[in-house]
């Protein structure tokens, strides 16, 4: 497949989390178009696996649905920090643990018609409970839950967040459970 050939790059808005960009194109046929998109320096999602095999996952308020939403602790990366450092930082923020145990499970593009940004999976063990403050835009519960009854929660719709079930996926992939 050809490339479409990048014209302009705007930056119109930006905040600590990430850009709205406009781009000017044109098609590998000549058409000349716009993109506006979300430009991220990446995300990160871990799925906490407790030493009995349960998972740890949180129960936050997501203001664009106006509503809970159950998921793993996740985060954008800000500028200038590896994912690691910040799946590090946002497991103990979320789930109030310190992992000893770290594996890279994967990557994906979490909605690649709107934004660049691509989110690294890692499972986490060997879990230490730590004290961190969380982000004040967070109230969260922490919840614990064998992989079977996450996989009834993602039937009866209970868990509906994406970037969960494609982590989930990754998880289930990588470790080989059915």
């Amino acid at each position: 497949m050809k490339k479409w050939q990048t014209l302009s790059r705007e930056t119109v808005f930006t905040n600590p989390w990430y850009s709205f960009r406009h781009d000017r194109y044109v098609l590998p046929d000549g058409t000349p178009g716009d993109y506006h998109y979300i430009h991220t320096h990446g995300a990160v999602m871990i799925v906490p696996v407790h030493e009995n095999g349960t998972l740890a996952l949180v129960k936050q308020y997501r203001y664009l649905l106006g509503r809970e939403s159950i998921e793993f602790p996740a985060g954008g990366v800000p500028a200038g920090e590896s994912p690691e450092d910040h799946a590090r930082q946002e497991l103990a923020e979320e789930s109030g643990l310190s992992a000893a145990e770290w594996k890279r499970l994967g990557s994906f593009a979490s909605w690649n018609g709107a934004t660049n940004e691509e989110c690294t999976v890692f499972e986490a063990r060997g879990f230490t409970p730590v004290d961190a403050e969380q982000d004040a835009s967070e109230e969260i519960e922490r919840l614990t839950v064998s992989p079977a009854a996450f996989e009834e929660w993602i039937r009866s719709g209970r868990i509906d967040d994406g970037m969960t079930l494609a982590a989930f996926l990754i998880w289930r992939s990588a470790t080989g459970r059915r």
